[in-house]
C-alpha cells in the first residue's frame, strides 16, 4: 500500500487504529485543520510535520492487524475517578529482528509541551526505525490534562507502563528489568525525571540500562529557560511554585546521581528549548562519572523527530547502535 498518496484524514480514519487515532497528537483535533485533507506527500513538501510519518503508519497498521497492540494503563473505574487518565496507554511495536529478544526494550515517550503527545511524529515513526535496528518498542501516551501536579502523574503513567510490561514480559518477548527510555522535548524531561528520586526507585522498579533524551528540557533555571515562570503553569506541572520546584528533583542536573548511561541528541539552533539544557545535563553526568554522549547538530531547530532531510538525519541509527552496546 502506498501511504504517501493518502490523506492524513484517510489514514487516521482507518478502523484498524480506532483506539489510538484521536491521539496522533493528543488533545489536538486534526480534523479541524488543513492538514487533515492533505496527503502525506503534500504534508512533507509543505513541511507541516517533520519525519517519515508514512513509516509510522505502516508499522502501526501492521501491529493493529494482529489485534494485540493497544494496552490501556488505567481501568474504567480509575478513569471515571479522573478523566485525565482516559486514553493513557502503551502501543506494543515489536521488532522482527531475532536479536531484539535479547536486547533491552525501548520505552518511547513523545513530546508535546505537556499539552499534547506527538505520537504522529515522535512516536510511531521513531518506533518503526528502532524496530528496523533490532529493538522492541513500547510507545507511551501519557496524561496532559489536570490542574495540579501533572509531572508526578506522568511518573505514575511510566510506572504503570513498566509494570504492565513486566507482568507480560514472556508475551512481549522482553525482560522487564532490561529497558532503555527515549523521550522527546517534554517527553525528554519525563525520561530524565524518571532517573531522579521521583522515578524508578520511588516506584520500586528497576533502573533503566540507558536514557536517550532528544532536545530535552531539564532545568527550571531562569537564565536557561525561554519564557517566564507562570504561577498557574508551575502549579499545574509541579504542584508548587517554580521557586519551590527548583529545590526539588524537578531541577534535574542537580539530582542526576541515579542516571544510567545517557545519549543526548539536539540541534544547536533550537528555538523552543535552549540547548544549554542538554549541556547542563551532560556536565552534571560527566561530573558524576556517568557515561554520556552529547550530539549537537550544527543547524536545525526544535522537533526534528527522526531528522529526515536535516543534519540530524540518521541519529536514530546512531542511538540504536549506542543502546545495543550497553549489553
Amino acid at each position: 500500500m502506498t501511504y504517501e498518496n493518502r490523506t492524513l484524514g484517510e489514514l487516521l480514519s482507518d478502523p484498524r487504529i480506532r483506539p489510538i487515532a484521536g491521539d496522533a497528537i493528543r488533545n489536538r483535533d486534526l480534523r479541524a485543520e488543513p492538514a487533515w485533507n492533505l496527503t502525506l506527500e503534500q504534508l512533507r513538501k509543505e513541511a507541516f510535520f517533520t519525519g517519515e510519518i508514512a513509516g509510522g503508519f505502516r508499522r502501526l497498521y501492521r501491529a493493529a492487524e494482529t489485534g494485540d497492540w493497544y494496552y490501556p494503563l488505567y481501568s474504567g473505574a480509575e478513569c471515571a475517578e479522573d478523566e485525565a487518565r482516559r486514553g493513557v496507554n502503551i502501543v506494543w511495536l515489536p521488532s522482527d529482528a531475532p536479536e531484539a529478544d535479547d536486547r533491552p526494550f525501548i520505552l518511547l515517550v513523545p513530546g508535546g509541551g505537556f499539552v499534547n503527545v506527538w505520537s504522529l511524529t515522535e512516536g510511531w515513526p521513531i518506533a518503526d526505525q528502532y524496530n528496523r535496528y533490532g529493538f522492541h518498542v513500547f510507545v507511551l501516551t501519557y496524561q496532559v490534562d489536570g490542574e495540579r501536579g501533572l509531572l508526578a502523574k506522568n511518573m505514575e503513567d511510566m510506572a504503570r507502563a513498566l509494570r504492565l510490561i513486566r507482568e507480560k514480559e514472556d508475551h512481549f518477548h522482553v525482560r522487564g528489568d532490561r529497558y532503555v527510555t527515549c523521550g522527546f522535548s517534554a517527553g525528554g524531561y519525563l525520561v530524565c525525571l524518571w532517573n531522579t528520586g521521583m522515578g524508578y526507585g520511588h516506584f520500586g522498579l528497576p533502573k533503566p540500562q540507558g536514557c536517550i533524551p532528544v532536545y530535552p528540557v531539564v532545568t527550571l533555571k531562569k537564565e536557561v529557560r525561554y519564557g517566564t515562570d507562570d504561577p498557574e503553569t508551575s502549579l499545574r506541572l509541579y504542584g508548587c511554585s517554580a521557586e519551590e520546584a527548583r529545590r526539588m528533583d524537578y531541577e534535574i542536573p542537580e539530582h542526576a546521581e541515579g542516571f544510567p548511561p545517557t545519549a543526548i541528541f539536539l540541534a544547536a539552533e533550537d528555538e523552543l528549548v535552549n540547548p544549554e539544557n542538554s549541556r547542563m545535563l551532560a556536565r552534571a553526568l560527566d561530573a558524576l562519572k556517568i557515561p554520556c554522549r552529547l550530539e549537537i547538530g550544527p543547524t536545525g531547530g526544535h522537533g526534528f523527530a527522526d531528522g529526515t532531510g536535516m543534519c540530524m538525519a540518521g541519529w536514530t541509527e546512531r542511538a540504536a547502535k549506542w543502546a545495543a552496546a550497553l549489553g
